[in-house]
């Protein structure tokens, strides 16, 4: 869990996240799994934050078991395949658990 101050700080990327979401319709599941991977660490540069973001629903999806794609969520979040591609297992693994082994 991530404090109100967290949420209010990036409230505008929580925005982002919750319309990609809602592009995807994603459950609530994913959706809530996405915010806390997003919230763990945000990086400081706004140009990374979007791939951070979009890693996170790729991430969040995953952990719900939505069949969602890399390149489906990269053309939904407005990124390459290759931004999600090389952050999605970092943000798992950083929360603790253990990506598929694909």
């Amino acid at each position: 869990m991530h404090s109100a101050r967290d949420r209010l700080e990036y409230e505008p990327w929580l925005a982002e996240l919750e319309q990609v979401a809602d592009r995807l319709e994603l459950t609530q599941e994913a959706r809530s799994c996405a915010v806390e991977l997003f919230l763990m660490d945000v990086p400081d540069a706004d140009r990374s934050k979007r791939a951070v973001l979009a890693a996170s629903i790729y991430a969040g999806a995953l952990v719900a078991g939505e069949g969602c794609t890399q390149g489906t969520v990269a053309d939904a979040a407005d990124v390459s395949r290759l931004s999600i591609q090389t952050r999605w297992k970092d943000r798992l693994e950083a929360a603790g658990l253990e990506p598929p082994r694909w």
